[in-house]
C-alpha cells in the first residue's frame, strides 16, 4: 500500500525518529584532460517534450566494487523519463557511451533525428562521438560546464539508483553490481516507482497510457 505525504510532513516524521536521508559515497578521481568539444546547449532545461524518442539524455555514474569502479552509462527518453538503455563496463571510455546508444537506435528506431543530451564529460565530446551520433541521426546538446541542473534528469535517476538500492553499498564483484542494477531498472524503476511529472504513474506505465489514448 502506497502513503502520500507532504514533504514537511515527511522531514519531521524523520526528524522525530533521527532517520537521515542515505547520501552516495564518494567520487573517484580522475586525472584532467584535454577539454572536450562541446556542443551547444540545444535542450536548454526543457525536460517536458510531446513525443517519444525526441530527445534523449545520457551520462555515466560510478558504482564501487571490491573489484574496482563500475561504471554505468544511461539513455533515458524525456517523453516518459524511462531508462531506455544501459551499458556496465569497468572503464569509463567512449565506447562505453557508444554501447548504449547503439542498443538505443537499435531498440527504439526512432523515424527522426533524436536530441542527445549529456554533460561536457571527454567522451560525449571525442571525435568518434561526434561521428557516430551523425552518422546515425543523433544530434548532440550539451549543457555548460559546471551546470549540474542542465542534466537533471540523469542526474535524477543516478540519485535515485543509489539512495534507493545502491546505499554505499561496496558489491563483492562488477558481475554482483551489474545484476543489482539491471534488477532495480527493469524491475522497479521503469515499471513501479511513480513519477509526480507522470501523474504519479511509472514510466512504462505513462508510456502504455498515452500510447493508447
Amino acid at each position: 500500500m502506497a502513503w502520500c505525504v507532504e514533504k514537511n510532513a515527511l522531514l519531521e516524521l524523520m526528524r522525530k525518529a533521527q532517520l537521515r536521508s542515505v547520501r552516495g559515497y564518494k567520487r573517484p578521481c580522475f586525472k584532467v584532460g584535454m577539454p572536450a568539444t562541446t556542443a551547444p546547449n540545444r535542450l536548454q532545461r526543457e525536460f517536458k517534450v510531446a513525443l517519444p524518442d525526441q530527445v534523449w539524455v545520457t551520462d555515466i555514474t560510478h558504482i564501487r566494487t571490491h573489484e574496482g569502479w563500475l561504471y554505468l552509462a544511461v539513455v533515458i527518453d524525456l517523453y516518459f523519463w524511462a531508462v531506455v538503455v544501459w551499458s556496465m563496463k569497468a572503464i569509463m571510455a567512449t565506447e562505453l557511451v557508444l554501447d548504449a546508444l547503439m542498443m538505443a537506435v537499435w531498440r527504439r528506431r526512432p523515424k527522426n533525428p533524436v536530441m542527445i543530451h549529456s554533460d561536457q564529460g571527454s567522451q560525449f565530446g571525442s571525435d568518434e562521438f561526434n561521428r557516430w551520433c551523425k552518422d546515425n541521426q543523433l544530434v548532440p546538446s550539451m549543457s555548460r560546464r559546471g551546470n549540474c541542473w542542465g542534466n537533471a534528469v540523469a542526474e535524477s535517476f543516478f540519485n535515485s539508483l543509489k539512495k534507493e538500492r545502491v546505499k554505499r553499498r561496496i558489491y563483492v564483484s562488477r558481475q554482483e553490481a551489474k545484476s543489482d542494477v539491471f534488477d532495480y531498472i527493469e524491475g522497479f524503476y521503469n515499471r513501479v516507482r511513480r513519477h509526480s511529472h507522470l501523474d504519479q504513474l511509472s514510466p512504462l506505465a505513462f508510456e502504455q497510457l498515452r500510447t493508447r489514448s
